[in-house]
């Protein structure tokens, strides 16, 4: 979905959601209008006392980390987002939270780097194999390299096979434009849970609005299926969740929805560091599940520090892959 947003699930994944979330805030003024950058906050809803007490519990950690955050009672957050349904307890506003456009602000990452003249991108030619220092491509071409990073995803499993990652499917939708129906992307507090079910199939309140006016609608988790079919019982399922907070939902128009997988590590933090086995120049940047776009640049810096040998600007020691057991001559 592009929303960059903190995480306290844990106290690595916040270290690495905040540390990303200021490095996207540090490079937002340079981004262009296309990469639909936009500093929108993220809501989250309590529905009742007990999620109210869920917000309050989030609100306390982010302040003894100094992320700033306020709560609202009833009045106030249906001031602030009039379009959720009555009698909603509360919620909790995480200021800073923002979204992209990640395929617009990649390509534009790309340009800007100041490698940008020694950066080659092959279009339509997969990487297929890995080893030490070599990739080959699904065209037959070679390439070495003094270090090799695989960053693709599920799809690493095939490049380093024992990758322990999961593959965790999901469904969106988007709507036709209606500005300002929400200013704020939202989630219930139920997400967290939802989140980190490891069966069968969740779904959960998370609407985002687009700087095109459009709604990014989710959310939905499935652990049984491999299949990228959009399935209509469970794409229902989603929306009818959504429309318990938004009520004015059923009357927007849908014009598309889509699936993904996201990958998913087993202790629910990514892979970040050397792949190890046969191959030590081998890197792996896998497993961020739901949070890929928010923690890629603070993946990025992570690694980097590895490579070079240099002090790395949050403990890296949490994500190192060889926390698992990958096996000898992986790769």
């Amino acid at each position: 979905m592009g929303h960059i947003v903190v995480m306290n699930d844990s106290p690595a994944e916040f270290a690495l959601s905040r540390y990303s979330r200021d490095l996207w805030l540090e490079l937002a003024p340079q981004l262009r209008p296309l990469d639909a950058f936009a500093r929108c906050g993220t809501l989250w809803v309590a529905a009742d006392d007990e999620e109210l007490e869920a917000a309050r519990a989030m609100h306390a950690a982010f302040a003894a980390q100094h992320v700033p955050a306020d709560m609202l009672d009833a009045r106030a957050l249906s001031d602030c987002e009039p379009s959720l349904a009555p009698g909603m307890a509360g919620g909790l506003l995480i200021e800073h939270d923002s979204i992209v456009y990640a395929p617009s602000a990649a390509q534009w990452l790309l340009a800007q780097s100041p490698a940008a003249g020694l950066i080659d991108v092959r279009l339509g030619a997969q990487a297929v194999c890995v080893d030490a220092h070599e990739v080959t491509l699904s065209t037959g071409e070679r390439i070495g390299g003094g270090h090799i990073v695989v960053a693709n995803g599920l799809q690493a499993c095939a490049l380093v096979p024992g990758l322990p990652l999961q593959p965790k499917k999901g469904h969106l939708l988007i709507t036709d434009r209606y500005p300002d129906f929400v200013r704020h992307q939202l989630l219930e507090l139920g997400y967290i849970k939802s989140a980190h079910h490891a069966t069968g199939t969740s779904v959960a309140f998370n609407v985002q609005p687009r700087p095109t006016g459009q709604l990014l609608i989710g959310s939905s988790r499935q652990f049984d299926t491999t299949d990228a079919a959009v399935e209509m019982p469970v794409l229902a399922r989603m929306l009818q969740r959504a429309a318990r907070y938004l009520p004015g939902l059923p009357a927007l128009d849908g014009l598309r929805a889509w699936t993904g997988f996201r990958a998913a590590s087993p202790d629910g933090l990514p892979l970040i560091g050397r792949a190890g086995g046969a191959a030590p120049a081998v890197w792996l940047a896998v497993g961020h599940e739901g949070l890929g776009v928010t923690t890629s640049l603070g993946t990025a810096q992570l690694l980097a520090a590895q490579i070079t040998q240099t002090a790395a600007p949050i403990d890296a020691e949490p994500f190192l892959p060889a926390r698992f057991e990958l096996g000898a001559g992986h790769v």
